[in-house]
């Protein structure tokens, strides 16, 4: 593969990503060609803003994409195998889990509609969770390990702001060890009391809403956004604007629809109460 000017940058830049590499060689490409992006547009019948987001890598475009630009530069298959090494970095990132990525977020928002959130678990909580997926004892306690990991963000001095929105249909479903979920309900309290932290409660009485899964929007300081979405068996990471935007106007409106934090506490409160019995319930 011999590149142009981002291939070299590459070389001698540490830690360049796959999609920056392929970002820098379009504009390199661009420059070296002489033409303006209007030009560019013209010349390959894309929008001029479309374009521009390539080149500065808030979006990665399609294959047929790279493609037509290879055929507009005269790069051969130059940047149709940029392409596909910056996609399959996104694949492998997300093998990883969002950890990598939270580390310098400033703030995150969750839907946790399956289970309590990761971000939330306590040892035993997760363990058990982890146990019903039938992993190996030495799965079970490296994915456990690397969950209360995650939650030292939440735990640091310049904590990142996470705000999570939980399906009533979670609080509903208790852990199978009564003394797991007494702790998990006493974290959730705890969180929720947090300066930090806002806990929304998604009540039954809601209605129906557009999130079918899990959800997880990520923001950074220089005003990117990434989503994450999962289901039971498989996930999805984007970066794309145009796939991340109407995520979030969702996000906003089932949080609309949610109970204040004030309210949500207590509602866990008052599971708690009917889980481990109140006090009104004890006889003398």
């Amino acid at each position: 593969m011999n590149g142009g000017g981002a291939g070299k940058d590459a070389v001698d830049g540490e830690g360049l990503s796959a999609r920056a590499l392929y970002a820098g060689e379009l504009a390199f490409r661009r420059r070296q060609s002489g033409m303006t992006l209007v030009q560019l547009a013209e010349k390959c019948c894309f929008e001029q803003s479309y374009l521009h987001r390539l080149e500065h890598g808030e979006r990665l475009g399609t294959v047929e994409t790279a493609a037509a630009l290879d055929r507009v530069y005269g790069t051969g298959d130059l940047l149709v195998k940029l392409w596909h090494l910056a996609k399959r970095e996104t694949k492998d990132r997300l093998l990883l889990g969002l950890a990598p990525l939270e580390v310098d977020a400033v703030s995150i928002q969750e839907y946790a509609v399956g289970a309590v959130p990761d971000l939330l678990q306590t040892r035993a909580y997760a363990q058990e969770q982890l146990q019903l997926a039938r992993l190996g004892t030495a799965q079970v306690a490296a994915q456990v390990a690397a969950r209360l990991d995650r939650q030292e963000r939440l735990a640091r001095q310049d904590p990142v702001h996470y705000r999570v929105l939980i399906d009533e249909a979670v609080l509903r479903r208790k852990a199978r060890d009564a003394q797991t979920w007494t702790a998990q309900l006493e974290r959730l309290i705890e969180a929720a009391q947090q300066p930090d932290v806002a806990l929304h409660v998604v009540p039954f009485g809601a209605g129906p809403h557009h999130i079918r899964s899990s959800l997880e929007l990520v923001y950074f300081r220089d005003g990117r956004t990434v989503a994450y979405t999962q289901g039971s068996w498989s996930g999805h990471l984007t970066e794309d604007p145009e796939e991340v935007e109407p995520l979030r106007l969702a996000y906003d409106v089932l949080r609309d629809t949610s109970l204040a934090p004030a309210e949500s506490l207590v509602f866990l409160r008052a599971l708690l109460d009917e889980h481990t019995g109140s006090p009104e319930d004890v006889q003398p």
